[in-house]
Parts: C-alpha cells; sequence; structure tokens
C-alpha cells in the first residue's frame, strides 16, 4: 500500500454532517455538481481533487453513512491515478489523476443515496444525496424504438454497457488528437460539432483541393456565384413539406429540417457575413413548360411540353401498347403498390418520423424485396409480366422514402448555389485541412491504441509514404474509395460492408447560353425539371433562380443516373456534350445553337476520382445487415457519410451520420455530457441519452 494510505486510514472515520460520518472528516476528493441522475441512464461524474492520491481510486453508490465498499448498492467503476505505474494511460490528465468518470446507473437505484470515492479501501470523499429520477426518451423517440426489430442499433446505454465496465469508467481528455478523412460534409459538420463540445484538437485530410465533396455548383464561364451562371453538378434542393390533397393539410418534411438549422448556425458564427451567407430560395420541381416524355412532336419539330401533353393528350404516347399483357402489367403493378401501402397516412408518418418510419418498414417486410423480386418471388408472377411492370435490373429494397420525399409540394435551395453550404464552413476549418492528402492505407497499433493515416505525397509510384497518427479517426468518405486502401482487421461484417456496398452511377452536363432563351420562347419555361424520349438525356433542369433575368443563362441538359449513366460515361467528354446540346435543340428549336457560347461542364461521378460514385444505394439484404456495424467503433475509427445513414444520396444523411458518429465517438470517449450535448442540440431523436 502506497505512503499515502496511513494518512487515509486516519481519516477513515471521520465524516461531513451531509452524510452522517464525522464532521471533523477532510475529504480528499469533492463532487462536483451531480444531484440527479435517471435510471438506467448515462452520467458523468466530476470531481476535484483535494489532496494527491496515488494508486486504486473507485467510486461506488450506496447510503449516504457507507463505510465499506462491500455494502455499496453497487461498483461505479475502479481506476489508478497518480504516480501509480498502471496510471500512466492517464498521462493527458494532470498529474494523471482523471476528474471525470463515466456512469451507468442500474434499473433498480434507490434514490436519495451518495457517491462514495475510495482509494484502496478507505474512503477519501462522499457526494450530496443524488435523486433518482425514471428514465426519460429524449425528444421524441429512442434509437431503440426506431432501429431494427431484432434490438437497438445505436443505444447509447448499451453501447457503453457492451464495453469492459472499468474500460469505460475513466472519461477521456478533451486533448485527444482526432483524424476526419474526407471534407464533404459528414466530415465537415464532424468538425462542426466536435469544436462546439470543445474538442479542438482535430484535423481534416482531404484528398481534393476543396471542400464539398459532391455538394457541387458548377459556376460555369468563370463566373463569380452572384452573377447566377450556374447549375448543381451534385444535390439540387431541399424538400420541405407535403400538402396531403386529401385534407389539404401541409406536413413539414422533418428530417431535412437538419439543413436549415445548420445553415442559421453556420450564418450565425459567420456573423451573418454577406460572402459566407447560406440563404434559402424557393425551388421549381415542375413547370408546365418543362419538356415531356413522349415521341410526338410539334409541328416545329420541337419536343411537347407537360403543357402541351395536358392540353393536347393526343401527343401523349400510349406507355401501354407495348405491353405482351396489359391487364396483367397492371394488376401486378396495383399489387405491388397495395402491398407498400403508400397511403397518406403512410407518407405522413414518413415526414413526421423517418426513424420510425423505418422501423416499420422493417416489420412490412420491405427490406426482404425489389419491386420485381415481390412480383416474382412472393406472387410468383410471369417473368416477362414482372420485367414489364417493374424492371429486373433493380435489386434495391421496396424502402419508399424516394417516394415520400419527391411527393413535396414545397422545395427550397440555396441562393447562389448549394456549394455555398461547405463554403460556409471554410473560416471553421481551412486552417485545420489538409488538401491533397490522398490515403491509402490506415494501420492500428495495439500497442499505443492509435491509428496512424498513410498516403504518398510526391509520387504514386514511391513505395513510402508520409503518415499521421491519430488517438480516434472520423472516416467520411464513400466505401467506393475506402475499399481500395490498406486497412486495420475491421469485423468481417464491417469487412464486407465497405467492400461491397452499392453505389450508383450518375451523369451531369449543364451547358452555357448567351441569353436564357427558354423563358422568353411562346411558351416560357420558368424552372423546373423535365424529361423526354431522347436517349441518353434524363432529366433536363432549368435555373429556379432570377426567372426572367437578362444575361447568360445555363441549362442542366442532362441528368441520368444508374445504366444509362454507364453509357454515358463510356463516351468521351466531346461526345457527351455534343450528345446533350443537339438534344437541346431539338428540344426547344434552332435559338439553342444560336445561344450556346460553347461553355459547359460535366460530371460522372463514377469516374470522379475523389468519389468513384454519385450515391449509395443499398442492394436488397444490405441496409439492415450493414448499418448496425457502424454504430461500432473498431480499432478507433467511426465511419460516417451519407451511406451510413438510414436514407441515402441526400444532404441530410450525411448530417445525420456526423451528429450519430460524434455522439458515438463522444461515448466512446466518456464524454456523455458532450454526447447529451449534441444530441439534445441537433435533430438527433434517434439516439437514446
Amino acid at each position: 500500500m502506497l505512503s499515502l494510505i496511513p494518512h487515509l486510514a486516519a481519516l477513515f472515520y471521520c465524516a461531513t454532517a451531509v452524510s452522517g460520518q464525522d464532521a471533523t472528516f477532510n475529504p480528499l476528493v469533492s463532487f462536483k455538481d451531480i444531484h440527479a441522475v435517471e435510471a438506467a441512464g448515462m452520467q458523468n461524474i466530476h470531481i476535484q481533487y483535494l489532496g494527491q492520491i496515488d494508486g486504486d481510486l473507485s467510486i461506488h453508490y450506496g447510503s449516504c453513512s457507507l463505510k465499506h465498499t462491500a455494502h455499496a448498492h453497487h461498483r461505479v467503476g475502479r481506476t489508478h491515478v497518480g504516480r501509480h505505474p498502471l496510471a500512466k494511460r492517464h498521462v493527458r490528465w494532470s498529474g494523471s489523476r482523471p476528474t471525470r468518470f463515466v456512469w451507468l446507473p442500474p434499473a433498480d437505484i434507490e434514490s436519495g443515496h451518495c457517491l462514495h470515492a475510495f482509494a484502496e479501501d478507505v474512503l477519501v470523499g462522499t457526494s450530496q444525496p443524488i435523486r433518482v429520477a425514471k428514465r426519460k426518451i429524449r425528444r421524441g423517440v429512442a434509437f431503440a424504438d426506431v432501429a431494427d426489430s431484432e434490438g437497438p442499433w445505436f443505444d447509447g446505454v448499451e453501447y457503453l454497457q457492451q464495453k469492459e465496465p472499468d474500460e469505460t469508467f475513466v472519461a477521456e481528455a478533451k486533448g485527444k488528437s482526432i483524424g476526419i478523412i474526407g471534407g464533404g460534409m459528414s466530415g465537415l459538420m464532424t468538425s462542426l460539432l466536435l469544436s462546439s463540445v470543445g474538442i479542438q484538437d482535430w484535423k481534416i485530410l482531404e484528398a481534393s483541393q476543396r471542400v464539398g465533396g459532391r455538394v457541387h455548383t458548377s459556376y460555369l464561364n468563370g463566373t463569380r456565384p452572384d452573377q447566377y451562371q450556374y447549375q448543381e453538378m451534385g444535390p439540387m434542393r431541399f424538400p420541405v413539406s407535403i400538402e396531403l390533397p386529401g385534407t389539404n393539410e401541409s406536413i413539414p418534411m422533418n428530417d431535412h429540417r437538419m439543413v436549415f438549422q445548420l445553415a442559421d448556425h453556420l450564418n450565425e458564427l459567420n456573423g451573418n457575413s454577406s460572402e459566407y451567407a447560406v440563404n434559402f430560395i424557393p425551388w421549381i420541381q415542375s413547370a408546365s413548360g418543362d419538356p415531356a416524355t413522349t415521341s410526338k412532336r410539334l409541328p416545329d419539330g420541337t419536343v411537347p411540353s407537360v403543357g402541351d401533353l395536358e392540353a393536347s393528350p393526343m401527343l401523349a404516347d400510349n406507355v401501354n401498347a407495348t405491353y405482351s399483357n396489359e391487364t396483367a402489367v397492371a394488376l401486378a403493378q396495383a399489387a405491388y403498390d397495395a402491398w407498400v401501402g403508400l397511403d397518406e397516412e403512410k407518407l405522413k408518418s414518413f415526414a413526421l418520423n423517418i426513424f420510425e418510419a423505418h422501423k416499420q418498414a422493417i416489420k412490412d417486410g420491405l427490406f426482404d424485396y425489389s419491386e420485381a423480386g415481390y412480383l416474382r418471388y412472393k406472387l410468383r408472377v410471369d417473368l416477362n409480366i414482372t420485367d414489364q411492370a417493374a424492371s429486373t435490373a433493380s435489386n434495391n429494397p421496396s424502402w419508399p422514402y424516394e417516394n415520400v420525399y419527391f411527393s413535396a409540394t414545397t422545395w427550397k435551395t440555396i441562393d447562389q448555389g448549394l456549394s455555398q453550404l461547405p463554403r460556409a464552413f471554410e473560416p471553421l476549418v481551412l486552417n485545420k485541412t489538409s488538401f491533397g492528402v490522398k490515403v491509402s492505407e490506415m494501420a492500428w497499433d495495439p500497442l499505443t491504441k492509435k491509428i496512424s493515416v498513410h498516403w504518398r505525397p510526391n509520387s504514386e509510384f514511391s513505395m513510402t509514404t508520409a503518415s499521421e497518427s491519430f488517438d480516434h479517426v472520423v472516416v467520411a468518405v464513400p466505401f467506393t474509395r475506402v475499399r481500395l486502401w490498406r486497412l486495420p482487421p475491421y469485423s468481417s461484417l464491417l469487412t464486407r460492408a465497405i467492400k461491397t456496398l452499392n453505389y450508383v452511377q450518375s451523369c451531369k452536363v449543364a451547358l452555357h447560353y448567351k441569353t436564357r432563351f427558354w423563358e422568353h420562347l411562346p411558351e416560357p419555361i420558368l424552372g423546373g425539371c423535365g424529361s423526354t424520349d431522347i436517349p441518353g438525356v434524363g432529366s433536363v433542369c432549368y435555373p429556379s433562380y432570377t426567372l426572367n433575368a437578362s444575361g447568360p443563362g445555363v441549362i442542366l441538359g442532362n441528368y441520368a443516373f444508374g445504366a444509362e449513366a454507364r453509357s454515358l460515361a463510356s463516351l468521351t467528354e466531346t461526345e457527351h456534350v455534343a450528345l446533350i446540346q443537339r438534344a437541346m435543340v431539338e428540344i426547344h428549336g434552332e435559338v439553342a445553337a444560336e445561344q450556346w457560347t460553347g461553355n459547359y461542364d460535366r460530371i460522372c461521378w463514377e469516374n470522379d476520382e475523389f468519389q468513384a460514385g454519385a450515391w449509395c444505394e443499398p442492394l436488397v439484404g444490405q441496409q439492415e445487415l450493414y448499418l448496425p456495424a457502424y454504430f461500432r467503433t473498431e480499432m478507433g475509427t467511426v465511419f460516417v457519410g451519407e451511406h451510413t445513414s438510414w436514407t441515402h444520396a441526400w444532404i441530410w444523411s450525411a448530417l445525420e451520420s456526423a451528429v450519430r458518429g460524434t455522439a458515438q465517438l463522444l461515448l466512446d470517449m466518456g464524454l456523455v455530457d458532450e454526447a447529451k450535448e449534441v444530441t439534445g442540440t441537433w435533430m438527433a431523436r434517434w439516439l437514446r441519452m
């Protein structure tokens, strides 16, 4: 026993008036600001050392007159502090004496008792009596209530309970180093959340020369954002609300509200600077002048508009004419729609709480079948009829969140382009971001408990790498890139997710014109997205900003994804752009040829060296199988990004993953107070804290 213990023994039978001990007791530990806890919850314990303690330190809960650890209700945890050899793991704490601990009060904890600190078996401090409350479900619902029907995927208490008790007893100091790989929206959001709770030793490693990832506004002809000559090459819009046709009730899209909350927060942090402002304007999802999908043409040879088809139904194609059995196809489609059951009540449930909707979708078996799979293997529909009703080329689960989002009747976008959103992070992150760092390897050191990140700074052919080590790493990079790295020996489940998770190809071509001629045609086109029967074109989108403005403008002449986009990506850039410019002439007439400046931008995301895919689109079985793997930290690594979220392809999905990943990291560090702050501030209703 260390030399301090005889002194402690002399104090052993001394006590405070509060605890029922002798009034001459001079404690060596005081408990700070802990008055109430929740049964079966989580709590940080903060202490202050009033004297030197070296050796075994444990904290127990029990009667306020407790004298022996054996009589405690339960032990909170045990560690070594000060000059004890085993205290070296706490070197980041002053004197190797941690002052913050993690407490998981059991469900049967009794109210009115106290916390007690013991050095070896000698009492050195007692708290005030603590009130115990029934555990609350914060901000709506628990993660356990909205996840897999087989159990919670990220219940904070269960997450910590799965670890060895004393492993999570001591909270880590905030000086731990954190590497954030990837400067897209999830990486940027992670850095913001860490800073918000006082963790500043983080660094972003970004492979490209800009932040934002797949949020990419193209400002054509070298123009500035405020010259309004741009189109979105990545995400374009945000669904705001749905007006239910049966009741005219307006239902907000609650999950996407995180984007608007983030914009307000960034504007405030940046002092409402006009340079970094994130302001929202209406997005026009569709307009009567948009081109329509039909093989028919107007007398002048141009493509009919949506309004033309409404006025002259004869211009529409009979899409059923090519079916081998029109009635059988209609019955198959009706059977599938009835199974999914996306009526007004379900639309409302998705909009208000996507997490409860996710749980219900699992119960309903929607993740078990693609549309074609359900028709063919559940209903035993003829294979040819199945392929006509729902392409057998798709093997995505019948999780209909996209249908719900695109049912929105009110939309918004960001004034001067969506790149304004990542740009607003720049004052906060640029001095802590290293650009051009193309990671090729991560390695875990089990002795130091650090993870090193490696890259080749000089030559891709070099056999040596530069590296930097961190206490924790947050990987905010698509698995399409991560699967090419050398990685630590993660679990089989996580490894399979990294290697096989499915992504979608998408191509876009933006074309620059001398004037916004489309707004001055006999039937003006004022915003919105349409489509045509012209092969390879996909959707055509027109600016929603500065309608009827003079000067140059930009059309998104091509937005295609999936198999069509892969074919487009095989074309040379010139071939692809020429195909789309010819289509613009066919849609609008010769004016499109006269007005084109020759300026354009083209991106096929699967061919992008930093992304290798447009968005994640899990195949049947992948989402419910792999999602739990992302909520378990392995070898100091936390994975975030839209691919680790419940929904995919939307900015909010990336932001949600960052909130979950940051809370997960904070719990790993024992920083329960900070995890509660993050999830309480942001729309993380799915995390139970």
